[in-house]
């Protein structure tokens, strides 16, 4: 009877486990390999990935492993120990030009357990706005700089004169998609790799309607009709879920058909019920970014932006957009997902709904604003890295190496390097 007992908590324990999305969505196939990239097109073209790596900033001196390394949970809240490193070989980044290479940052990813809708608007600047499921940073769809009245020009690392005005903010994915890999992903100074915008090696790892061209290692959007809902392909720091961008056509019907959701943004651009900003120019928000902000969307003359141009085309800027509930058209009739680009539905993770964002792209497969999330969390963004976990909690997840490596003079001398997590990243044994 004891045997039985134990028997049936287990089996009640490991389907608690498949029916909680926040445990069972995270992408761990990969988790006991090294992590690779490539340096430049020539390792590319001849299939040669490294794992340890360094341009002289930012240097990989020992293999890490790729992504999730631990799924830890309480009651109110879920760990991910995770490298940050994809799951996929990463780059290269122009040809081995860009000045920056992705280290392992060993971090801790803290979501809450029970997300609650936000009372009243509460705008964000943003930033890092979430995690993918393969333990890779979220970043919004703005790039950290905009454009300076007073200078006449957008800020950027170069220019000496901050981040500028914060009121036309640059579109990451328009002015930095040069220097994404073929998964669309790139990383800053600091070696933390991450997405702006549809991270498409790791839907293609997930199933989710992407091809991969073995001989140019590229990923594509398939050409066949999408037959199955997008997996969560991220979490939130608000706790709520990010789908691929296939959902059902009927919010609320899992029987209604999949299609591509439709963003609720558009170019301001005269079509649409949109003003058309390269005949007014840049002197108004856009209304929902004046809502956000609780502010008026006319600008002062210091505060106005550049004119639309070929150095300056529509898009470059976030406020470029305008949101089609400002116009006239209907969430759920016209456009599918609303200024946050989410919508309450239901789910195969949430038969009974959940508010869910949902990655966007075009007809064509091409990332569309806002790419992840508008300028606002549905809920209360207390998700965030800590340094540490301080409660009683269980291991749902461990990786464990899939094949030792031999490296550097450890593999000289016959010897098998194996990396193990610790509380400040790897500890290499040599055996």
């Amino acid at each position: 009877m004891k045997s039985l007992s134990a028997l049936l908590s287990f089996i009640t324990a490991a389907n608690a486990f498949a029916a909680d999305p926040q445990v069972a969505s995270w992408f761990t196939l990969n988790s006991g390999k090294f992590a690779q990239i490539y340096q430049d097109n020539a390792a590319k073209n001849s299939d040669q990935p490294s794992t340890t790596w360094s341009n002289g900033r930012n240097s990989q001196t020992q293999p890490a492993y790729c992504g999730v390394q631990e799924i830890l949970s309480s009651a109110n809240w879920i760990y991910i120990r995770s490298t940050g490193l994809g799951s996929q070989i990463m780059g290269p980044w122009l040809n081995g030009r860009f000045p920056n290479l992705p280290i392992d940052q060993h971090f801790i990813f803290a979501m809450s357990r029970h997300p609650t809708e936000q009372k009243g608007n509460n705008f964000n600047h943003l930033g890092e706005i979430g995690m993918f499921v393969d333990g890779v940073r979220m970043f919004d769809a703005g790039d950290a700089f905009s454009y300076s009245n007073g200078n006449g020009r957008d800020a950027d690392p170069r220019a000496g004169i901050g981040q500028g005005d914060r009121i036309w903010n640059r579109d990451a994915y328009v002015n930095e998609s040069r220097t994404f890999d073929a998964a669309l992903a790139h990383q800053q100074n600091w070696g933390r790799y991450h997405y702006h915008a549809n991270p498409i090696a790791l839907r293609y790892l997930l199933g989710d309607h992407v091809d991969f061209d073995v001989t140019t290692k590229t990923y594509h959007e398939s050409q066949t009709t999408p037959q199955k809902h997008s997996p969560i392909v991220g979490w939130m720091q608000d706790g709520y879920p990010l789908y691929g961008p296939y959902g059902y056509a009927n919010a609320t019907n899992s029987a209604s058909g999949v299609r591509r959701m439709t963003s609720g943004f558009v170019l301001r651009n005269g079509k649409n019920g949109t003003d058309n900003l390269a005949q007014t120019g840049r002197h108004t928000l856009p209304v929902w970014e004046a809502r956000e902000q609780n502010r008026s969307a006319t600008l002062t003359t210091s505060e106005t932006g550049p004119n639309v141009n070929e150095q300056f085309p529509l898009g470059h800027y976030l406020e470029d957009y305008a949101y089609l509930g400002d116009s006239g058209k209907i969430l759920g009739q016209d456009f599918d997902l609303d200024e946050l680009n989410g919508r309450w539905c239901v789910t195969p993770e949430f038969p009974q709904g959940t508010f869910a964002y949902f990655i966007t792209i075009d007809a064509a497969g091409q990332p569309v604003y806002p790419y992840n999330m508008g300028r606002r969390y549905h809920g209360y963004p207390n998700g965030r890295l800590v340094t540490a976990i301080h409660e009683p909690v269980t291991t749902n997840f461990i990786a464990h190496p899939v094949t030792p490596t031999k490296t550097g003079a450890s593999a000289a001398a016959g010897k098998t390097t194996t990396l193990t997590w610790n509380a400040s990243g790897y500890e290499s044994k040599s055996k």
